[in-house]
């Protein structure tokens, strides 16, 4: 997992490069967990861990307060979870994954993104091959856990476990995001955050002026306020 750290790390640095927009995005997830499966984060356990993914990011208490109020107001905004999946210039794949109260507005930007940048919007699950779907959590180091303890712990999640110094990665199936968090919880782990990553099973090799080209389509949808996560399988450069 040692390539799919450092793909993940790259791209989220530089996502949360604005901090204005990180808060944006994380405020959109938590009003839509919180409007699915109530404000109490005690009894809401995707809302209890989206609130440790805005500490991680260092969003302000009232922020993160506001994003769960917003989700009980009437004339609050409808989100909906859609993804989008095309292909970029020089055949590089790319899953765009948004959260609209508009999904026409949205639908024709993402379209136009990839049009005007030398690409193409494909159809629903048409790159699912080409990325592994997983639930990532990022858990602080316990010095009185055994990792070879742990580890043979997380095989009954079908999960791995990659040992960093400041944080422990636990990479899982995607479905098995709750049992995971759980079995975290149950055991005193301290998570630190955690999200749902799509990771190429394969990266493609650009020339610096591909790359550029890439680059310029990746930035647009980075900065569409629609857009929450943007994967693709382009190889990170050395």
């Amino acid at each position: 997992m040692g390539r799919a750290f450092e793909f993940r790390k790259a791209r989220k640095l530089k996502r949360w490069g604005n901090m204005s927009r990180t808060f944006t995005r994380i405020g959109k997830e938590i009003t839509i967990a919180a409007k699915a499966g109530g404000p109490d984060p005690d009894m809401n356990p995707r809302l209890r861990v989206l609130i440790h993914n805005a500490k991680a990011a260092n969003m302000p208490k009232d922020t993160i307060e506001r994003a769960i109020k917003k989700a009980t107001e009437k004339d609050a905004s409808d989100y909906k979870e859609i993804v989008y999946e095309g292909y970029g210039p020089h055949g590089i794949a790319i899953v765009v994954e948004t959260a609209t109260d508009n999904n026409q507005r949205t639908v024709a930007n993402v379209r136009s993104y990839f049009t005007k940048h030398g690409g193409s919007l494909g159809t629903s699950g048409s790159l699912s091959f080409l990325f592994d779907h997983k639930s990532v959590f990022h858990v602080k180091p316990d010095a009185a856990k055994a990792l070879e303890d742990f580890e043979l712990e997380l095989m009954d999640f079908d999960a791995e476990l990659e040992a960093e110094e400041e944080e422990w990665l636990i990479y899982g199936a995607f479905e098995q995001f709750a049992a995971i968090q759980k079995f975290l919880e149950d055991s005193g782990m301290e998570i630190i955050s955690a999200e749902f990553e799509r990771i190429p099973t394969d990266y493609k090799e650009v020339t610096a002026e591909q790359r550029e080209a890439i680059e310029k389509l990746l930035d647009k949808f980075e900065d569409d306020d629609d857009v929450q996560n943007v994967f693709h399988n382009m190889k990170e450069e050395e």
